[in-house]
């Protein structure tokens, strides 16, 4: 049944343009995720779009200086793309980035990697929860965090846009790996007395 099934599907995709078989190809990978055991995973349905409906968020402090991005560059001609860039549907039809703003740039700037990708990638797809934007920044800084630079001044705006939507000093700590001491350097920064208004972060953890 199964190899039925897949030469049936085989001398469909044949017989398709190329833009149409990629379409048909994301919709099919839409039915498979939909049964797959790991459908919690954004990964388990990665799907192709066109570069153009991807736009970067405003609020992402990653820095990648021109060493990094050079490798970047020769990482994604050499060995392809090997991860995908991780989005958020947006309120227009298109995708708002979480991660990967950088390897998009490329892919949309340098011809040997629009010649390769035919103006396409690779997407996947988070699942959000009601509270958008906030979840939206905290996902970036996580998938961030342990790579590039951040720029100080950038992340102290997204802490006091955090603080500014409700998040207290352990909810910012424990979404975007934070210890106390940073979490209010990162204050400092922008030196609003209203961030310090609460200073006791847990039971036996205040900042003196």
């Amino acid at each position: 049944m199964q190899e039925r099934i897949m030469l049936v599907l085989a001398c469909y995709l044949d017989k398709l343009p190329e833009a149409e078989r990629i379409e048909a190809i994301n919709n099919f990978r839409r039915v498979l995720h939909e049964f797959s055991p790991f459908n919690d995973n954004p990964v388990d349905c990665v799907l192709w779009v066109k570069n153009e409906k991807l736009a970067a968020n405003n609020y992402n402090p990653n820095n990648v200086a021109p060493p990094e991005n050079r490798l970047l560059l020769r990482s994604l001609e050499a060995d392809g793309f090997t991860q995908p860039v991780v989005v958020a549907e947006s309120e227009r039809g298109g995708y708002e980035i979480i991660d990967g703003f950088h390897r998009q740039q490329l892919a949309q700037c340098k011809s040997s990697l629009v010649r390769k990708l035919k103006g396409y990638l690779p997407i996947a797809r988070l699942k959000e929860s009601a509270d958008k934007r906030s979840s939206r920044m905290a996902s970036t800084i996580r998938h961030n965090r342990a790579r590039g630079r951040h720029q100080i001044n950038a992340m102290s705006e997204i802490v006091r846009e955090l603080v500014q939507l409700g998040w207290d000093n352990i909810k910012i700590g424990k979404e975007l790996g934070m210890d106390a001491d940073e979490v209010l350097r990162l204050k400092q920064v922008n030196g609003l007395l209203e961030l310090f208004s609460d200073r006791q972060y847990s039971e036996g953890w205040t900042v003196k």
